[in-house]
């Protein structure tokens, strides 16, 4: 559902290993108390590259004439190296939330997510309530699959549906159909307490009726919890060197207006700039994004970010599957480790807690950054003289000008 942007590079030698005494020495930021950790896993294959995605996803062809699989184990394997290399840095946390992401995950059969799941029980304490997360594609569907996942531990499917319409999907390079997708969706409903399906809009030639038609087919299905994402046409992918022709943006706006109306009457609330969901089902692991929160990130390109009391480090483990896979196995799993420069840390924050419809309690700025208010009062001022915030003593909140304008909005916090 959200991936943490990946910023394209190339794999070059495995960072410096530092041990838990250089993340704790003496430092400029100030953290009262961590935020919540949350874990995020990723597996990076897919059945077939979609031609406007730039997540590190990676073509698998299986079958007869390949006779290739996915090295299901010997990734696990890996992955749980990565893990315990990475432990002392989250030593004594819970975690309250995992993202299973990709790629395809469900392209994993349930027995390696079973064993995937009880492999991290066995190294992290999760919080009882710990929501597991896996995203899963129609096109890698099969009867009871997504059942099979449930027994393993995922407590919530995020369904990549895309559309319902044939020539969209054709469009958009994926594997399934309408009638895939509709039978996907079926078995998640009944497989699952809660669910997440992936819509997107502004898709080449979709007008504004076809645009409904999806989301009346979305919400007939009641879910419990949608994602719907504007196209757009990202750097260093096949859309990019052969652009179709997308709707223009007065035409995107007003569907974005139809999508809110009719995701409120269904009684789904728009909680964050891309998610709306019915009471109680909001999805933490991305709220705990938004809230900037951590994340340990494991799997091939997977970012991390950490606090601990004087800083704020974030890390990218190696993106090529086979080279991640030797490094990790040999205890090298991260190519870059880097602290968040003391200057950068209002503009990141802003990134992520602008996104929420609540926006955030400045108690919690000081509280994830560890800087005094002082260091966004210019933003905040400018901010609400524009019109794009309203705010109190202890809140900000984005207005509707400001979430249609959030861009703008975040750019008021970079660093001079």
């Amino acid at each position: 559902m959200v991936h943490i942007p990946i910023t394209p590079q190339g794999d070059a030698e495995p960072a410096v290993v530092r041990d838990i005494q250089h993340y704790m020495r003496p430092g400029l930021l100030q953290l009262p108390s961590l935020p919540p950790l949350s874990l995020y896993v990723h597996l990076p294959w897919c059945l077939k590259k979609c031609p406007y995605c730039d997540f590190n996803s990676h073509e698998f062809r299986a079958g007869a004439s390949t006779g290739a699989e996915v090295p299901e184990q010997r990734y696990i394997d890996a992955l749980m190296a990565d893990l315990e290399a990475a432990l002392p840095l989250v030593w004594g946390r819970s975690v309250h939330s995992i993202f299973i992401g990709g790629g395809t995950p469900s392209l994993f059969s349930p027995a390696a997510i079973d064993r995937l799941i009880g492999d991290i029980r066995a190294r992290l304490r999760l919080e009882p309530d710990c929501e597991i997360t896996m995203e899963a594609n129609p096109g890698t569907f099969e009867k009871d699959r997504f059942r099979a996942f449930r027994a393993a531990g995922v407590t919530r499917l995020s369904v990549g549906v895309q559309s319902f319409n044939d020539q969209h999907l054709k469009a958009l390079g994926r594997v399934h159909d309408r009638a895939q997708a509709m039978a996907a969706v079926e078995e998640a409903a009944a497989s699952f307490d809660t669910f997440n399906l992936d819509i997107m809009y502004a898709l080449p030639g979709q007008t504004l009726p076809e645009l409904e038609q999806d989301l009346q087919t979305a919400l007939a299905f009641k879910p419990p919890h949608i994602s719907i994402y504007h196209l757009t046409i990202e750097p260093n992918t096949y859309f990019a060197k052969f652009p179709p022709a997308i709707p223009e943006d007065d035409q995107a706006y007003a569907m974005l207006d139809r999508i809110t109306e009719m995701t409120g009457q269904a009684g789904m609330a728009r909680y964050e700039i891309s998610a709306y969901a019915q009471p109680g089902h909001q999805c933490f692991h991305n709220t705990n994004y938004w809230q900037f929160g951590d994340y340990l990130g494991i799997g091939a390109g997977a970012h991390s970010k950490l606090s601990f009391a004087h800083r704020v480090v974030r890390q990218v483990r190696f993106r090529d599957p086979a080279r991640y896979m030797d490094n990790a196995l040999a205890g090298h799993a991260v190519a870059q480790d880097d602290e968040v420069r003391r200057a950068d840390l209002p503009f990141e924050y802003m990134l992520n807690a602008l996104r929420l419809r609540k926006g955030f309690a400045l108690q919690d700025f000081m509280a994830r950054t560890g800087l005094p208010l002082t260091a966004i009062a210019k933003g905040l001022e400018v901010a609400e003289r524009k019109g794009l915030i309203e705010r109190d003593m202890a809140h900000v909140r984005p207005t509707e000008r400001g979430f249609d304008f959030l861009s703008d909005l975040q750019e008021l916090f970079l660093a001079d």
